[in-house]
């Protein structure tokens, strides 16, 4: 069964640095590819907002709280999306979650904790 599985969330103390990574699991190549990938975050008592996107000829978008510190990137080989964050702030502690959509829909993984402490 097709499912997005994120990694690389921890605690740490700001100024870090983390990668998460998500693996689109069970999806064939030719369904990944053409898919839109992004990072969402959502912090307690908050909604979900963006965090960046990167589509299939590789086009990025940040948000703008998180622009010049955080990159995504992708590797279609590996069917993975990198969320590289350099310079972590206690604001962007949160849950972040993994998101592939496509033409039929959107796709969400079980999200992983990133907690940035002062």
């Amino acid at each position: 069964q097709a499912r997005l599985v994120e990694s690389g969330g921890g605690l740490v103390q700001a100024g870090q640095s983390l990668r998460l990574s998500c693996a689109a699991k069970g999806t064939i190549t030719s369904v990944f590819n053409p898919s839109t990938m992004s990072w969402y975050r959502q912090a307690p008592g908050n909604e979900r907002e963006l965090v960046a996107s990167i589509t299939s000829t590789r086009n990025t978008n940040y948000a703008d709280s998180v622009k010049g510190r955080f990159t995504i990137s992708r590797d279609n080989a590996k069917k993975t999306v990198y969320l590289q964050m350099n310079n972590l702030k206690p604001e962007d502690t949160a849950v972040y979650y993994c998101n592939r959509a496509d033409s039929v829909g959107q796709y969400w993984g079980q999200g992983t904790q990133v907690t940035v402490s002062s």
